[in-house]
């Protein structure tokens, strides 16, 4: 048991989801595991580990900016020997071929982060995906008939820009904009674990479309049996 988890040894799988909406985790416990059993409720950062095609797979919400996400990934990795991690988040588009619903498979996150500044000073640290999950991803999805385009996001502390800054990272190829990811690969590196971001384009930062809170929250189907047939590959 650690501080924000309070699942029992043994309660959560060494395979997760990480959407960062509890209420994600909860609909993809409800409707894609077998026996699911909710092994947390701490501030509301809702668990659940059940069966998807006979194996033990957990789900945990880890909320919203790279700060919410260490803590629940510090504490996956250190008390609960999570080895695959595939982050299934939202993600607003930047490049104009990417439209609404699309899915996105990210190879690395770059960020504007101060976590990054505190752990490598004036140095600069490239997260990057687990090469076998995203191979593996890309190759599960054209199995499946499912549109992906891979490359780097951008997890910025900020929701609100108002410098627009992502004008910036889409000049240099960045796909889109999340606040998380670089945590999660720069984690998996610091404990060589493997980890992985899949998305769905939630909004068209180029256009201002965009999906509403209830499409974000049960719809995107896609992503997550992609990511579930993903993680339960060898």
């Amino acid at each position: 048991m650690s501080t924000h988890i309070n699942a029992k040894d043994g309660a959560i799988s060494d395979k997760i989801l990480l959407p960062g909406d509890p209420l994600r985790a909860k609909f993809i416990a409800e409707n894609f595991l077998e026996n699911a059993v909710c092994y947390n409720e701490v501030r509301g950062m809702l668990g659940f580990t059940g069966f998807y095609k006979g194996q033990k797979i957990s789900v945990q919400g880890t909320g919203m900016g790279q700060p919410s996400l260490s803590i629940y990934v510090n504490e996956l990795f250190n008390f609960y020997g999570v080895q695959k991690a595939i982050r299934i988040g939202t993600i607003g588009s930047i490049q104009k071929e990417l439209k609404c619903r699309d899915i996105i498979l990210a190879n690395a996150a770059c960020s504007d982060s101060s976590l990054i500044n505190q752990r490598f000073k004036n140095m600069h640290y490239a997260p990057s995906s687990d090469f076998s999950l995203l191979y593996n991803a890309y190759n599960k999805a054209k199995e499946l008939n499912i549109k992906t385009s891979v490359g780097p996001v951008v997890s910025s502390d900020l929701f609100y820009d108002d410098n627009q800054n992502w004008k910036l990272w889409a000049e240099y190829g960045v796909l889109g904009c999340e606040m998380e990811s670089a945590e999660l690969f720069t984690l998996a590196a610091k404990y060589s674990r493997k980890a992985l971001s899949i998305f769905t384009v939630s909004d068209e930062i180029l256009t201002g479309k965009k999906t509403s809170p209830e499409e974000r929250q049960t719809s995107f189907k896609d992503m997550m049996i992609l990511a579930l047939e993903t993680i339960i590959m060898n």
